[in-house]
């Protein structure tokens, strides 16, 4: 089948929607990605092809720094980032659909593949103009993610009676982790939901071998709030020798005042060296907020990226990451926000580290990709190529 991607996002970084296309692609599939802002002289995998829409809104023009990329803003700044937020997201999104929609309308497609709630609007709308299957794919709860900015009840309202309407149109629904396609089924009455993890290829090879001792631990993400930065930071401080890192991209605003205290702070890697800092420390940190629905439901991609390294994990002890954790057995749960309880955590892990990298390596075929991407395979295989 010929199958159109679409998705508000930088498809180069974006290894969720790369994997999927590169999976679909590999199965006979020839897929086209509509996304965002992506980077000059990407190379898609073979049997892939990615059209860019570029960013602005009302708000900012295109190819303009944003208030969130500078490291200290003044407090009316800071106000006003805060009031108009809601509108800049709200005129970006809408400038991106009616680029998108147009470059949509040359294309010739089997299926549309709507990632993210963002997308769905236009994906409903093309599925519907050209009578093809639409696949709704929602990496995380929407309604129950963190919102920056002001409160906008209205329109959070008025988007989960769009999400519940355009969903129950698509012939399947797909998300990342069993705790958010149950709250879908509960929320929305959807039986149509299916999984398909946020997961890593295995190594060439299988499984390999972790350190024989932890050294420390690394957190490898998103630098910004709700993160549970500042327990990792005052852990730092309880645990030396051990040496804590914490990589990944910044919103400078936050960074701005973060204080990491003993922990390094370093910049975004790319996935083979962030391997390669997991393995020479020994333990990856998994954490996030419980302070949104959202966060308690999530399977951070974290998680499986330790499991590609061959690494334990000290994870958040919140509802779906510690089903996982404690299915597997793969490390140690800390409670939320607490730098004590998360020190803890990291010596436990430290002190028994054979046995929990053993068992993480036990683990790693069934949390792998190449368990989702079968998956991904079978729900195409029940798609039929063409709308009644």
């Amino acid at each position: 089948m010929r199958i159109l991607m679409l998705v508000i996002s930088n498809v180069a970084t974006d290894t969720r929607v790369m994997r999927e296309a590169a999976a679909l692609a590999d199965a006979g599939h020839a897929v086209h990605v509509i996304g965002k802002d992506v980077s000059t002289g990407y190379e898609p995998p073979s049997g892939v092809t990615v059209a860019s829409v570029g960013a602005g809104s009302a708000f900012r023009k295109e190819g303009a720094e944003s208030l969130g990329a500078r490291r200290k803003l003044p407090p009316h700044l800071r106000a006003a980032r805060w009031l108009l937020l809601p509108q800049h997201r709200n005129s970006a999104f809408a400038a991106w659909r009616s680029k998108a929609g147009q470059l949509a309308a040359e294309a010739e497609f089997d299926v549309v593949h709507a990632h993210d709630f963002n997308t769905l609007a236009l994906g409903a709308e093309l599925a519907r103009q050209h009578r093809v299957p639409l696949v709704y794919d929602t990496h995380e709860l929407w309604q129950g993610r963190p919102r920056v900015g002001r409160p906008t009840p209205v329109q959070k309202r008025r988007e989960a009676r769009q999400e519940q309407a355009w969903g129950a149109r698509a012939a399947t629904v797909i998300t990342v982790g069993e705790g958010v396609a149950d709250a879908l089924r509960e929320a929305y009455g959807w039986r149509h939901v299916e999984v398909v993890r946020n997961t890593f290829p295995l190594p060439e090879g299988g499984p390999v071998e972790p350190p024989a001792a932890a050294s420390g631990a690394v957190y490898a993400g998103r630098i910004a709030p709700f993160r549970e930065l500042e327990a990792i930071a005052g852990a730092s401080e309880l645990v030396r020798p051990l040496r804590i890192v914490i990589a990944g991209p910044a919103d400078d605003t936050y960074l701005g005042s973060f204080d990491g205290k003993a922990a390094e702070v370093v910049g975004p890697r790319p996935v083979d060296e962030v391997d390669a800092l997991l393995r020479e420390l020994g333990i990856s940190l998994v954490t996030h907020s419980d302070k949104w629905l959202n966060h308690r439901l999530a399977m951070p991609n974290k998680l499986f990226h330790a499991v590609r390294a061959g690494v334990p994990v000290v994870g958040t002890d919140v509802q779906e990451l510690r089903r996982v954790v404690e299915q597997y057995k793969l490390g140690a749960l800390y409670r939320p926000g607490d730098a004590a309880s998360l020190a803890e955590a990291l010596r436990e892990v430290a002190q028994n580290y054979a046995t929990y990298a053993a068992n993480v390596r036990s683990a790693a075929p069934a949390l792998s990709w190449e368990a989702d991407a079968g998956v991904l395979r079978g729900i195409y295989e029940r798609l039929v190529p063409r709308a009644d």
